[in-house]
């Protein structure tokens, strides 16, 4: 779809129409010029609002609403003046998309949403009012039909068509943030390929799984690796058998033998609840961990503030129409979506924990009444010792074989779920879908080589190669260079950029298809 319009209105009336025709669109500086003016005095023009345009586009489409008054270097600072001013005179935005802008029928979106919270916020799709996740659901079926809860991300895809932030004015093709990973990016630009990558979002989960249960891997070999604690469990089984022969060569009447079996049964229990406590405390940690690195991706919007605004912007303007909505709901429901399959074990180990917690305890107070009663007995000190000795053994003992354990089962996991993304990457990189891929970048190329030849005298053209990532040993599809690349700098990234662009529009001229659409 194409942006018909963009209008800025208040309580006051209509503050700015932007009306688009189809074909290059520029925002352009008509400051007077001033032949008196020197080169300090000179008034440049530059504030024309080519970036406030693009933010309020973006706006509509879903991205936080603090963008359009945050300091962009800081992330933190506020234009208080323009905030305020958002907020009293209650500015509303609307941007009106169409199908076909040479056609009056054409279907229409008109999406609008304005800066006030709760009651008043105005987040509307051809007038009706959205929640946040209603919203996300609805721009996504509207401009990417049938392609709501899958990868990539609604805001990951329409990154290449808005482009004010420094890292996507500077790079082609590489528009995310500089945290993303390269499975993301293949998903991202298989979908921008127009291939059908319909796992994307089950190998990133898996993926996700393989660095959390490889990290629990490592840090439960911190200290010796697996191998080094079993040869340290055949030894300790070895001394504590020394141990027991020793202690069954003490003369005990019977009364104080069974305590003295009770106690160390009592000991070996809680060695044994005392390493599957640790264990689960562990898991619970790195749990949580992961949880909080994933939800710091998360994006926060003030939502609540979008409604009287358009109401009265509805009674004094006509025919107001609304195109192109909120992504960032989607993205955090995605992040959602994640921290919902990393966490899902949460609720079991906490239940695990109170409960083996409680065992721990009730075996502490029988430990020590044990305890006394074998003293009250008259044992020998060496005797204690011994005993000290063999229950100190014993608790190592346990420890080490739930460590072993836990590191075989973690091996286990990885391997299952490294079998599932070999399974996914068995069919990515068959021959057949290199072919489709390919055949689609031939089809990119054909077009985005021609209109580059003609702008800069220069050719120009998209390479994909299949690279193994060098942490997971995994390939992934790394289609992420224009070649040739005769020079480098962000000059060159931002020839890239129009051309890019351009050659969209040609496209869309052309024939429909889904490429860097």
């Amino acid at each position: 779809m194409f942006i018909k319009s963009l209008q800025i209105a208040n309580k006051d009336g209509v503050i700015r129409l932007i009306k688009f025709h189809a074909g290059l669109n520029l925002i352009v500086d008509e400051t007077p010029v001033d032949e008196a003016s020197t080169e300090s005095t000179k008034t440049t023009g530059n504030n024309v609002g080519k970036t406030t345009v693009l933010m309020l586009v973006d706006f509509c489409l879903g991205a936080d609403a603090k963008g359009i008054y945050t300091d962009p270097e800081t992330k933190k600072g506020e234009y208080t003046l323009v905030k305020n001013f958002l907020i009293e005179t209650e500015v509303l935005i609307t941007l009106t998309l169409v199908e076909d802008l040479d056609d009056p029928l054409a279907k229409t979106i008109v999406i609008e949403r304005n800066f006030l919270s709760r009651k008043k916020c105005i987040r509307r799709i051809n007038g009706l009012q959205k929640t946040i996740e209603e919203f996300e659901e609805t721009l996504t079926d509207v401009l990417v039909p049938g392609h709501y809860g899958n990868k990539p991300t609604f805001s990951q895809i329409i990154s290449n068509n808005i482009r004010y932030k420094e890292l996507s004015v500077t790079h082609t093709l590489r528009t995310l943030s500089s945290f993303t990973r390269d499975d993301e990016y293949e998903t991202l630009h298989l979908f921008l390929l127009g291939c059908d990558f319909g796992k994307g979002a089950l190998k990133q989960n898996l993926l996700a799984s393989i660095r959390m249960e490889t990290t629990f891997k490592n840090r439960l070999e911190s200290k010796q690796t697996c191998t080094a604690y079993e040869t340290s469990l055949a030894l300790l089984i070895s001394e504590i058998n020394d141990l027991d022969l020793k202690k069954s060569t003490f003369y005990i009447n019977p009364n104080f033998e069974n305590d003295l079996n009770a106690l160390d049964d009592i000991k070996y229990q809680l060695s044994t609840i005392g390493s599957k406590l640790s264990k689960l405390k562990l898991r619970k940690e790195l749990i949580v961990e992961a949880v909080k690195d994933i939800e710091s991706g998360k994006i926060e919007i003030d939502t609540n503030q979008l409604k009287d605004l358009y109401t009265e912007a509805s009674n004094n303007i006509k025919n107001i129409q609304v195109k192109f909505e909120s992504l960032l709901s989607f993205h955090n429901q995605m992040v959602e979506e994640k921290v919902k399959f990393i966490s899902k074990e949460l609720p079991v180990i906490t239940s695990e924990i109170s409960k083996t917690q409680e065992d721990l305890t009730t075996l502490l107070v029988k430990e020590k009444e044990l305890v006394e009663n074998i003293n009250k007995s008259g044992s020998f000190d060496e005797l204690e010792g011994l005993v000290l000795e063999l229950n100190e053994k014993h608790r190592r003992k346990g420890e080490f074989e739930a460590i072993i354990n836990q590191i075989e089962k973690t091996e286990k996991n990885i391997e299952e779920l490294n079998a599932q993304v070999d399974a996914i990457n068995n069919n990515l990189f068959s021959d057949d879908f290199e072919v489709e891929v390919q055949s689609q970048v031939n089809k990119f190329n054909k077009y985005f080589s021609t209109v580059s030849q003609e702008l800069y005298g220069e050719q120009y053209a998209l390479k994909y190669d299949i690279v193994t990532a060098s942490k997971t040993g995994k390939k992934y599809t790394n289609s992420v260079r224009l070649i040739p690349i005769l020079v480098q700098g962000k000059n060159k990234e931002k020839l890239f950029v129009l051309i890019l662009h351009i050659f969209y529009l040609q496209m869309k001229k052309t024939f429909l298809v889904s490429i860097f659409c």
